[in-house]
């Protein structure tokens, strides 16, 4: 019995297979999905550790699932990638830099794919902070603190960044060495 279930929303067959040749070896089920319909039943039944989404779907798109998943607390906390073909069909809706989601564009290699994962389950323990809620700070209101937060972070993007970069450096560094 497989510990995790990994969820792959995708109109492509070749897609779908794709992406379970290109997860990393674990304990986990991958599940798949070839609309967007099939795929928001099955986040609702199966409850699974990750969701890896394409944009553009039938039936449901990939666009309308990402909002009915924003409309329950405990679906926003399921890590979540976003996969597209063309970055500005999802820029058109969501605007960079993506805080509580892995975006990684087709075609995609195994790396980053990884990368994509990996980004998505750190960003999916952020805490979401409601623009509508009423601030508990004298003089700030919700606005400003959620303006604050996306600040912080698009700061700690640039900071992964950063260090992906000296990662390289260093590879490239020992290997010239």
């Amino acid at each position: 019995m497989a510990g995790h279930k990994i969820l792959v929303i995708d109109d492509s067959k070749v897609i779908r297979m794709r992406v379970r040749d290109m997860l990393p070896d674990g304990n986990f089920e991958v599940l798949e999905a070839k609309d967007g319909a099939e795929g928001l039943d099955l986040i609702r039944n199966e409850r699974p550790n990750l969701i890896m989404l394409d944009f553009l779907l039938p039936k449901l798109s990939g666009w309308e699932v990402y909002q009915e998943l924003q409309q329950q607390q405990d679906l926003q906390k399921i890590p979540l990638v976003i996969m597209s073909g063309r970055k500005e069909e999802v820029t058109d809706k969501l605007q960079e830099p993506f805080e509580f989601f892995e975006f990684i564009e087709k075609p995609f290699e195994k790396h980053q794919l990884q990368e994509a994962i990996k980004g998505a389950i750190e960003k999916s323990k952020r805490p979401r902070v409601r623009t509508d809620a009423k601030s508990t700070i004298p003089g700030v209101d919700a606005a400003e603190i959620a303006e604050l937060h996306q600040k912080m972070e698009r700061m700690e993007a640039e900071i992964a960044n950063l260090k992906r970069t000296i990662v390289q450096l260093v590879t490239f560094v020992k290997q010239k060495l």
